[in-house]
């Protein structure tokens, strides 16, 4: 059987994310043993959807999984998974929808990994007991996503000293709050992990210049931000243990 895997994402004009998601695709498709893989943006900028789903029929493929690569649920993931069964319903398709990225206790991890290469990076020699953790999400307006953010982040407190989570925009605390009330327990080293996917504007530019804001009025403390989520064979993982999950269960 020739079987597809499409990943769909939110969307961004930033073009690392296109590089990430096809970095992301390819070793997918060596590791999953597919026909066929690539992505598809659910909003912002092409491909949309129902091309991803073209492309995917283009290869002539008989079963396409889908995979909505989401870190939350929430109205972004909902509309995903409907758009894709009303397209391939209308086109006679054969497909399995995977369950989001959320509630993996892989993603825990990755954090852990991320905080610990931070470490080595900026030559950090304190022991975990003794630093500081922020972990900032992006933030949404339903209770679904802050719940399988909080699970996440809930999983490495006992390695830390303190661990803290915070919000870009959409939900409380936000990240002003957050690394305020962290800074005044008087901590020997914050170390910051963003918890997004890509290198979009909000890696870039948004989360820094929000901390940046916060360290002018706490100008002698230590604080470094480790990389985001990105490409990482951790997330490989979780994707192929979701679709295999779904394509054993072969709902059509």
């Amino acid at each position: 059987m020739r079987k597809a895997l499409l990943i769909i994402d939110r969307g961004s004009k930033e073009k690392e994310v296109r590089l990430e998601l096809h970095q992301i695709s390819k070793i997918v498709k060596e590791k999953g043993n597919y026909h066929y893989t690539n992505y598809c943006f659910l909003e912002v900028v092409p491909p949309f959807i129902e091309e991803g789903i073209r492309r995917c029929v283009d290869q002539k493929v008989d079963f396409i999984t889908i995979m909505p690569y989401f870190l939350y649920p929430g109205m972004k993931l909902k509309e995903s998974v409907k758009q894709s069964a009303i397209i391939c319903k209308r086109l006679g398709l054969k497909l399995v929808i995977t369950k989001p990225l959320s509630y993996s206790d892989t993603l825990s991890s990755i954090i852990i990994n991320r905080i610990e290469k931070l470490k080595q990076d900026k030559k950090i020699s304190h022991n975990n007991s003794d630093c500081d953790v922020l972990v900032i999400g992006h933030g949404s307006s339903d209770k679904r996503a802050r719940e399988a953010f909080i699970f996440t982040v809930d999983k490495i407190k006992k390695i830390y000293r303190n661990v803290k989570f915070c919000f870009l925009e959409l939900d409380l605390p936000n990240i002003e709050q957050a690394l305020s009330s962290l800074i005044k327990t008087n901590p020997k080293v914050i170390l910051v992990m963003p918890y997004f996917l890509h290198k979009g504007i909000h890696i870039k530019s948004d989360v820094k210049k929000e901390i940046k804001e916060v360290l002018k009025k706490y100008p002698f403390f230590e604080v470094h931000i480790s990389d985001h989520i990105g490409v990482d064979e951790n997330m490989i993982d979780i994707v192929l243990e979701r679709a295999k999950e779904s394509e054993d269960r072969r709902i059509v």
